[in-house]
Formats: structure tokens, sequence, C-alpha cells
């Protein structure tokens, strides 16, 4: 009678664990380099700093199963400073990622502080050095990060065709238009092509707003990857500028080498233009660890105050050199 109880009690936990299949990952990426900042009048900086090449982090996401193919799912996931074992975010505690939604076959909804469409495909379509390093598309181009009371609505793949809605609440008390954000991105992907075309508008309290529109394209050749991006940008002051970004990064063995050229075009009378050209290396020691290397710099014209920086720093020169390791786990 015993062995029957208890293969009954096995098979009801195999059941309901099977209706009901839940799972938590804790992953993260520990990234420390030396970085050597040059100004246009030869002034250093040199420090260790964190997150040079990928933002350091600790991170939780969940899955549960709820049947039917839907899923609830959740990210709560902190940067941090390696350096100094700060928080990083201003102090946030999920600064990075706070989110939770549900998935099926009819797409996925997430509420909470998200990275907006355009970010995404700035890091992950155009830019090889993925944000990351002194050749990070960030030291020049507009990147609308993250966005706080976000709802974001993406679309199953039709015929390779996919698309995100972002609406970012401004929660101003009598005017739902200010503070808010609106976004959206509409994807392309046919095995190693993949074109995004994206659009990001942020609102400020006085109802002036920036506009950026990006076209971003990758594509893998197998010897290599090439990267292009347009970007259309349009300022508070409703001054106008555009990006133009082309780069790629090739494999060779352990090795991966990177470089990206950027030239902003500032179409105000104050012709602020600059370039970038920037150029990086990662030597994998395993499939988890690799060291880095990178090299950026911004030529301003004008007047203009572009700085190379990484990952996590906004930099201090117009030259920049990184050396460093990162792990993830």
């Amino acid at each position: 009678m015993k062995k029957v109880l208890f293969t009954l009690l096995a098979l009801g936990a195999a059941s309901g664990g099977a209706m009901a299949q839940s799972s938590v990952t804790i992953y993260g990426v520990a990234d420390a380099g030396l970085v050597f900042d040059k100004d246009a009048a030869g002034d250093r900086l040199n420090r260790v700093a964190s997150g040079v090449a990928s933002g350091s982090r600790i991170g939780f996401k969940g899955k549960e199963d709820l049947g039917a193919g839907l899923a609830a799912t959740f990210v709560l996931e902190s940067g941090f400073n390696i350096d100094t074992g700060t928080s990083g975010q201003g102090g946030l505690l999920f600064g990075r990622q706070a989110y939770v939604g549900l998935t099926g076959s009819a797409g996925a909804v997430t509420l909470g502080r998200q990275y907006s469409p355009y970010y995404l495909a700035l890091r992950d379509v155009a830019d090889p050095f993925v944000i990351g390093l002194a050749g990070t598309a960030s030291n020049i181009m507009a990147t609308n990060y993250r966005v706080n009371n976000m709802v974001q609505y993406s679309t199953p793949t039709w015929s390779h065709l996919s698309a995100d809605l972002a609406y970012g609440f401004g929660e101003v008390a009598g005017d739902n238009a200010k503070n808010r954000s609106m976004g959206g991105a509409v994807h392309y992907i046919d095995g190693p092509l993949n074109v995004t075309l994206t659009h990001h508008r942020k609102e400020n309290l006085v109802a002036q707003q920036t506009r950026n529109t990006l076209l971003a394209t990758r594509y893998d050749f197998g010897v290599l990857q090439g990267n292009f991006g347009y970007a259309d940008n349009r300022a508070i002051d409703d001054s106008k500028s555009n990006d133009i970004l082309v780069g790629f990064s090739a494999p060779f063995g352990a090795t991966k080498l990177v470089a990206s050229y950027i030239r902003h075009n500032d179409k105000s009378n104050a012709n602020r233009d600059a370039q970038q050209w920037a150029i990086g290396a990662f030597y994998a020691l395993s499939k988890r660890s690799d060291l880095y290397t990178g090299y950026g710099h911004i030529s301003n014209k004008n007047g203009a105050t572009f700085v190379v920086g990484n990952a996590t720093d906004d930099g201090t020169g117009t030259s920049g050199f990184n050396l460093g390791m990162r792990h993830t786990f």
C-alpha cells in the first residue's frame, strides 16, 4: 500500500511540474579594465574602470509555464562598479532592467524599466562594438538607453518580419504628454541579414521633444560581419543632424577584430560636425572569459564637444585606449 501511495504521489508531482514548469536563472558580467584618456590639449586621465566592454551587472530572470503556450516572465538586473564596489545607474537597486510580462503565441507584453527598441537596434545591429570599448557608437550617436514606466508589445515573427511597440508613461499629473516616451521598431531577419528600422521620441516637461530615427543593418558574410547605421536626429531646440556608421567584425580563431567609422553631420548654423575612428580586439580565454583592447579617436569641429567613453563611462578626452578583462556567468 505504501509503495502504491508513493507511486501515485510521484506521478502527481511530475504531472503538476509538467503543467506549470518554472525556472529562475542568476547571471551576470564582471568587467574591469585600464582606461587611458587624452584630450585635445594633451592632458591625460588614467584609471581603473568598471564595465569597459560590457557594464558589470548581476541579474535574475525567470519564466513560468502557465499552460496553453502562455508563460510569465521577469527580469531584475542590477549594475555595479567593480572598481569601487558601488552600485551603478545612480544607485538604483535594479537600475539596468526591472520588468515583468507575459509571452505566448500572440507575442509578448512587458511592463517596467526596459531598454528602448531604438537602443537595442543600435547595440545589437548597427554597432560592431556593441556599445562597448572606446569605439562605442554612444560616443557620438543618440542611444535612448532605458525608459521608465514602459509598456512594450513585441509581435511574433511572420515571413521574417517582426515589430516592437513601446510607450513610457511620463506620470506628470494633469498632462499625460509631459515626460513621456514613445518608440518602436520593425525587423526583417533572414539568415545572415538583419535590417531594423526604429524610431524614438521623448517629450520633456515643457512639451519640447527629441526625435531619433535609425536604419540599422547587419550582414554576416561568414569570414566577417558588416555593420551599417544611418540616424536622422532632431534635438530639443528643433535643430537637425544625422549620423552615418560603417563597421565590421572579423573572427580569427580565438581572436575577434572590430572597427568602425562614424560621421556626425550637424545641420544647424553652428555646424558642429565630428568624426570617430575606432578599432578593437577580443581574445577568448574560454567560452565565458575574454581579454580586450580598444582605441578610439574623435575629431571635433567648430566647438563640438564629443568625447571618447566606453560601455559605462562617458569619457573625458578625444582619444581613449582600453585594456581589460571580462567574465560572464
